[in-house]
């Protein structure tokens, strides 16, 4: 026995009063849980607003590899009566729903037929060669999108971002004064040590400029020399005044000589070589 609505409860136009969860066999329909049992009389219900779909097939393709698998066929010897028959029983369905779509879907029946066709004619034998099987073709392409097919599943598996996944996002106030980090003195002492560090490794050498006559040094070669025979090599010069003034003083004898001032001998290999001015006779 159905109960009675709550008192001040107002339910929609042609809908009554029944039990919850209980559906009346010729109700049409459920409104906000309740039982339809008639069709409003201003509902208007556009040709295509409902559409029944009992398998999705993304083509032609598609629904013979559905079909091949279903009844485990060997895709490499496809019974083409049973695989055709079956094919245009799904063609007819969607023919009555929308010829649009059933467009594509001929055009494979068209095929499937004249493959059927040409099983039946007497195979043309070339010489040396295999009689061609008109399924072949077929077969080939069945093969490459059952392939691709297993490959654009294998991707669907991946996590994709906006399906599997999200991007963590955390809202922040601008408004909101920055907190800097606290510094110890153990941050500080590493600092110090690392400034420490680089200004070892940045060292400047500034050259001082002493000028250094060649023709001083000329004369005090000269002067050396003057009143002796001859002095060794070693003794002209001065290695206390360093490496500027033993170059000048070795300039200073090198141009003595082209000028055949001086005279630079050696008793036998590897003895010592002296200096002396050269003999000039009177």
């Amino acid at each position: 026995m159905p109960l009675a609505p709550p008192a001040g409860a107002d339910l929609p136009a042609g809908l009554s009063p029944a039990l919850p969860g209980v559906l009346d066999p010729v109700a049409l329909a459920r409104l906000y849980g309740e039982p339809m049992f008639a069709m409003p009389r201003d509902l208007y219900i556009p040709p295509d607003a409902l559409k029944v779909f009992l398998e999705a097939f993304e083509g032609p393709l598609d629904l013979l590899l559905y079909l091949i698998r279903k009844q485990n066929f060997n895709i490499l010897d496809i019974p083409m009566a049973a695989l055709t028959r079956q094919y245009l029983a799904y063609v007819d369905e969607i023919r009555a729903t929308n010829l649009e779509l059933a467009a594509e879907y001929l055009l494979m029946a068209a095929m499937l037929i004249e493959i059927k066709s040409r099983m039946l004619l007497p195979p043309r034998k070339v010489e040396g060669q295999e009689a061609e099987d008109p399924r072949a073709e077929l077969v080939r392409r069945l093969l490459e999108y059952e392939q691709i097919k297993l490959a654009a599943h294998r991707l669907n598996t991946v996590p994709q971002f906006g399906r599997d996944f999200l991007c963590a996002q955390v809202p922040m106030d601008s408004a909101a004064p920055p907190r800097l980090p606290d510094v110890s003195m153990a941050d500080l002492q590493d600092a110090w040590n690392g400034l420490i560090k680089r200004a070892k490794l940045v060292q400047h050498h500034v050259i001082s400029r002493e000028e250094l006559s060649v023709r001083e040094h000329m004369s005090i070669v000269l002067r050396r020399l003057q009143g002796r025979k001859f002095l060794e090599f070693e003794e002209l010069f001065d290695v206390a005044r360093g490496v500027p003034v033993l170059v000048v003083t070795f300039i200073a004898l090198l141009e003595l000589a082209k000028e055949c001032l001086l005279e630079i001998t050696q008793a036998e290999s590897f003895a010592p070589i002296y200096v002396r001015l050269a003999y000039t006779p009177a």
